[in-house]
C-alpha cells in the first residue's frame, strides 16, 4: 500500500472512505502532524496503491495490519471506520485507540436496522460504475455534501479530490460496494474495547446521525461527539474543529 507519512509523534493511521484516496486527508493531516506522526493510507486499489486480493474487509484489515506500524491509533471515514473497526477487532494490540467519522456498523437497511441506505441505491451505483465510473464517483461525492451548511464548498473539494488521482482501480470500486453491501458488525461491537471517540454530523444523509448513536450505546468505550451543521464528510467542511477533537482524543 502506498501510505503519505508526515510529522513527528505517537503514530495515527488515517483511513479514507469509498471512491477516495488518501489526499482527501490532505488539509487535516497538515494539521495533525503537528502532534503525530500521521500515516495518509490509499487503501488498495485507490490512489497510488495496488488491490488486493480477494477484495474483502477482512483482507484490506489484514493488510493494514501486516503494513502498519506495530501500535498506532486509527481514524477512519465511512468505510474506512469499518476498516478501522475490523481492524481493531481484529488485532486489538495493535490498535490503541480508534476515531470514527461518519461510520456505521452497516450501511444498507434489514429487519431491525433502519438506520441505513435501501439495497437498490448501492446496487444502482455498480450499474453506474460499470458505464461511467467517472460520474458515480462525482454524484456520490455530491451526495455526500448533501445537507452540510458548507455544502457547496465540501463538495468542490470533494471532486477536487477525484479529478487529483483518476487511478482507482475498477474491481476495487466495485468491491468496496459489494463490502458495503454486505458488511454488519453489530455482533462485534461489545468485543472493540478499545477507547473510541464517533464524530457524526447533524445533518449526514449517507449515514444518519442515529448510527453513530448507536455506535455510541454499543461501543464499551466510545464517546459521540455531534458536528453542527456536517453532513457526510465533517472533516472536508470543518477541518480545523476536526483535527482539534481528534487530536485532543488521541493524546489521550
Amino acid at each position: 500500500m502506498h501510505v503519505k507519512v508526515a510529522g513527528n509523534g505517537p503514530d495515527l493511521v488515517l483511513l479514507h472512505g469509498w471512491g477516495m484516496h488518501a489526499g482527501v486527508w490532505d488539509e487535516t493531516a497538515a494539521q495533525l502532524a503537528k502532534q503525530f506522526r500521521v500515516h495518509s493510507v490509499d487503501l488498495p486499489g485507490y490512489g497510488n496503491s495496488l488491490a488486493c486480493t480477494p477484495y474483502t474487509l477482512d483482507a484490506l484489515a489484514a493488510a493494514l495490519a501486516e503494513d502498519g506500524p506495530s501500535q498506532a491509533m486509527v481514524c477512519g471515514w465511512s468505510l474506512g471506520g469499518q476498516l478501522a473497526m475490523r481492524w481493531a477487532f481484529m488485532q486489538p494490540a495493535q490498535v490503541e485507540r480508534l476515531v470514527l467519522i461518519a461510520t456505521t456498523p452497516r450501511f444498507v437497511r434489514a429487519p431491525g436496522w433502519e438506520g441505513g441506505m435501501e439495497t437498490a441505491v448501492l446496487d444502482a451505483y455498480a450499474q453506474e460504475l460499470a458505464h461511467d465510473a467517472g460520474g458515480a464517483l462525482r454524484r456520490f461525492a455530491m451526495l455526500q455534501a448533501q445537507g452540510d451548511s458548507d455544502a457547496r464548498s465540501v463538495s468542490r473539494k470533494l471532486r477536487a479530490c477525484l479529478s487529483a488521482r483518476s487511478e482507482n482501480d475498477a474491481v476495487a470500486l466495485a468491491a468496496g460496494l459489494q463490502i458495503l453491501k454486505d458488511t454488519d458488525l453489530r455482533a462485534e461491537l461489545p468485543r472493540i474495547t478499545q477507547p473510541v471517540l464517533i464524530l457524526h454530523g447533524d445533518r449526514d444523509t449517507v449515514v444518519p446521525l442515529a448510527a453513530g448513536e448507536y455506535l455510541e450505546r454499543t461501543l464499551p468505550q466510545s464517546t459521540l461527539e455531534v458536528i453542527t451543521g456536517a453532513a457526510h464528510a465533517p472533516f472536508v467542511g470543518q477541518t480545523t474543529d476536526v483535527a482539534r477533537r481528534i487530536a485532543e482524543f488521541c493524546r489521550g
